[in-house]
C-alpha cells in the first residue's frame, strides 16, 4: 500500500473512535449516570500502545508502515460495535447516550476495509474471523479460500492445512513458509500407499491418477521433477548449497505447481481435495 492509502485508513480508524465506534469497549460515559456516550480515546490509546500497535492519535504521527496499517485494522475489528442512539438527547449536556451492535459493527466495517482494499487493487481481505489473509492468485483462490483437507490420514491434514494457512498469511516471510510445508506433504502423500518402499512409493498412487500411458509418464515425470525442486531449493533444506527462493512470485508459481499435482492425487485416489 502506498503512503496516501496508508493515511486514509489511519483517519478512517481515527474516524470510527470520533463516532463512538469503540464505545463498547472503551466508553466514554455520561457525568450523570453509566451511560455510554462515545469513545474513551485515553483509554483506546493506552491499549493501542500496550499492545505495540502504529498509534494514530499521536502527533505527528508518522505514516505507518503496511503491516502496521494491517494490525490496526485487525484491531479495529477485534473492539468495533455499531452505535446507535438510545432515547432522546440529554439537554443538560447536549448528548445522546448510546447502545452498541458488535456484528454490525464488525460487518460494516469489514465491508468498508474489505471495499478500500479492492478499489486501491490490493490483494488483501479481512476475514469474518477478523484475520487479514492475503488474497491467492487467480486458479488457487476458490480452492484455498474455504479448503477442508480430509484425506484420511492426520499428519497429511495437518500439513496441508498449515501450507495452506502460511501461503495466505499477509506477512512475505510466512508465505515462504508455506512451501516447506506443502513439499512436506508431498512427501508423505508419496509414501501413504507404499509406505515401506522409498524407490517405488509415489508408483501406486501415480498408477490411480492415471491410467492411460501418456499422461500417467507426464506426471511420473512432474513428481521426479517437483522432488528434484524440494531437494535443490531452500525448502525443505537449508544448507548452504541450497538455492533461496526470494521472489514471492517465485513462491507463488512453486506452490500452484506443487498443490495441483497434489490435488489431483488425492482426488483421483479418493482421498478428497
Amino acid at each position: 500500500m502506498d503512503e496516501t492509502l496508508r493515511g486514509a485508513i489511519v483517519e478512517v480508524i481515527r474516524g470510527r473512535a470520533d463516532d463512538g465506534s469503540f464505545g463498547a469497549e472503551y466508553p466514554d460515559r455520561c457525568p450523570d449516570n453509566p451511560s455510554v456516550i462515545g469513545t474513551d480515546t485515553r483509554a483506546l490509546r493506552a491499549a493501542i500502545i500496550a499492545r505495540a500497535l502504529h498509534n494514530p492519535f499521536q502527533r505527528e504521527a508518522d505514516v505507518p508502515t503496511t503491516l502496521q496499517v494491517l494490525d490496526l485494522i485487525e484491531f479495529g475489528y477485534e473492539k468495533i460495535a455499531q452505535p446507535r442512539r438510545r432515547g432522546g438527547i440529554h439537554p443538560y449536556y447536549d448528548h445522546y447516550h448510546l447502545e452498541f451492535d458488535r456484528d454490525a459493527g464488525r460487518a460494516a466495517f469489514r465491508e468498508e476495509m474489505n471495499q478500500i482494499f479492492e478499489r486501491n487493487g490490493i490483494a488483501f481481505e479481512l476475514r469474518g474471523t477478523g484475520r487479514i489473509e492475503r488474497i491467492a492468485p487467480e486458479g488457487l483462490r476458490d480452492v484455498l479460500s474455504e479448503a477442508l483437507f480430509n484425506t484420511g490420514d492426520n499428519e497429511l491434514n495437518t500439513l496441508l492445512e498449515r501450507a495452506r494457512t502460511k501461503f495466505l498469511d499477509r506477512k512475505p516471510a510466512i508465505g515462504k513458509e508455506s512451501l516447506e510445508a506443502l513439499w512436506d506433504a508431498w512427501e508423505r502423500l508419496k509414501s501413504l500407499e507404499n509406505p515401506n518402499d522409498k524407490k517405488e512409493r509415489a508408483k501406486l498412487i501415480l498408477d490411480k491418477a492415471a491410467g492411460e500411458e501418456h499422461f500417467r509418464a507426464l506426471l511420473e515425470s512432474e513428481a521426479a521433477t517437483l522432488t528434484k525442486i524440494g531437494n535443490d531449493f531452500m525448502i525443505r533444506h537449508a544448507e548452504v548449497n541450497k538455492t533461496p527462493i526470494n521472489d514471492d512470485e517465485h513462491v507463488d508459481f512453486l506452490f500452484h505447481r506443487l498443490f495441483a499435482i497434489i490435488r489431483l492425487l488425492l482426488r483421483k485416489s479418493n482421498r478428497g481435495g
